[in-house]
């Protein structure tokens, strides 16, 4: 079976953010961790930075930034926040669980 394919759970992520600002940086950093360590081979990040791109928000319906959008697999998931929380974001994720 080829790497990348849905039957094997793999994770299309975009991470809206507005610029290089601390909370942009940590939260790619903390989906980064996240990822490496639950998803490994099985995922995709794309990044879209509303200053440079402010249509593409429209789209997702995204209302706050750091917004992370899990595309794939469906259905379509949000988590909004750094992701310094790895519980909530795996959990978001259906990673992990909901207690």
């Amino acid at each position: 079976m080829m790497a990348g394919t849905a039957d094997e759970g793999f994770y299309e992520l975009r991470l809206y953010v507005a610029g290089q600002t601390p909370k942009s940086v940590a939260a790619f950093a903390n989906l980064k961790r996240i990822c490496e360590e639950h998803l490994e081979g099985r995922y995709q990040i794309e990044i879209i930075d509303l200053l440079e791109r402010p249509q593409l928000a429209k789209g997702d319906e995204i209302i706050a930034i750091p917004t992370l959008v899990r595309r794939l697999p469906e259905p379509i998931k949000k988590i909004i926040g750094d992701l310094s929380n790895t519980e909530k974001v795996l959990v978001g994720l259906q990673l992990k669980p909901h207690h």
